[in-house]
């Protein structure tokens, strides 16, 4: 048999989710014909199907050496290095798929489009976990320090109120909320991690002692809905329009496709012109107050 026969093989049994049986035909396709892109991403689809990232990375690699501007060797790829938490390597690769579909003029609806936005939130979600958990660390370890502190300031003065007069007690512990005052102040200063507000010392000069106040500290996960971010540049949106299929878009975005990709909405394939484009007043008001209420989208 043909290269192409064994293909044509491996199609008919894919389509009948027969992935194993798939896999061999292409594989003896290969053994063909080894200078075929699509062997080799049709044969990484199969193991797509089948969770076996690796080997899909690898078949995908494979076929890009043979071509360079091949979509699905790109798109695969990136869909196993999400399935993988390697967020940065998926965002190259499914960029690159996204730009090389629209070079192409190839209808792959919204499946890359989805996929990119999915790396990119995830791989935000990734970093707001660590942003939260150092700042979990950050406040456990000076409600510690204050803690321990608090416990050795009320044993001194115990101490202290046996051995020694109320003057000379005054003037320890004067003398040692100003040590603390230096300390905390440092603390301060070196602290990196955002958005935590914590109030560090109450100071009950009255008791001679140090009292610690800290109010109820929120940490909250911070995110973009999908809805305010645009189809495209999978940012968020500045000036969002609606085209008559009901899809949102920043304008800047669909325009630059409808000039250089072709007059058609690039989610529904439906026939779209720029005269069509209608600004999204309500989406543009709900992305300003979200804007508003939180200044950290910039980093977003």
């Amino acid at each position: 048999m043909a290269a192409m026969q064994y293909k044509l093989e491996g199609n008919r049994l894919f389509s009948q989710k027969k992935y194993e049986e798939a896999i061999k035909q292409y594989s003896k396709a290969i053994n063909k014909n080894g200078s075929t892109a699509v062997f080799y991403t049709n044969r990484a689809l199969c193991n797509l199907k089948l969770q076996r990232w690796k080997e899909v990375i690898s078949d995908c690699r494979l076929a890009l050496d043979h071509d360079t501007q091949s979509v699905k060797g790109h798109f695969f790829i990136g869909q196993s290095d999400v399935e993988l938490d390697r967020f940065d390597d998926a965002i190259v690769h499914l960029t690159k798929a996204h730009e090389l579909a629209k070079q192409q003029k190839l209808n792959f609806g919204d499946d890359i489009a989805a996929t990119l936005r999915s790396a990119r939130k995830k791989k935000w979600e990734k970093a707001e976990r660590e942003r939260i958990r150092e700042e979990i660390e950050l406040q456990t370890y000076l409600n510690d320090l204050i803690n321990k502190d608090k416990k050795r300031e009320l044993e001194e003065r115990r101490k202290l109120e046996e051995d020694a007069s109320k003057d000379e007690v005054e003037k320890k512990f004067e003398k040692r909320k100003e040590e603390l005052n230096s300390l905390f102040a440092q603390i301060d200063e070196r602290r990196k991690v955002g958005d935590v507000i914590i109030t560090l010392l109450l100071f009950v000069c009255s008791n001679y002692y140090i009292t610690f106040d800290s109010d109820d500290i929120t940490i909250q996960k911070r995110d973009v809905p999908d809805y305010l971010c645009g189809k495209i540049s999978f940012e968020i949106m500045k000036d969002p329009v609606i085209t008559p299929s009901g899809i949102t878009y920043d304008r800047k975005d669909i325009e630059e496709h409808l000039q250089r990709v072709g007059h058609f909405d690039p989610v529904t394939r439906h026939e779209l012109k720029l005269t069509q484009l209608i600004p999204n007043l309500a989406m543009k008001e709900a992305i300003s107050h979200f804007v508003e209420d939180n200044g950290w989208v910039e980093d977003y």
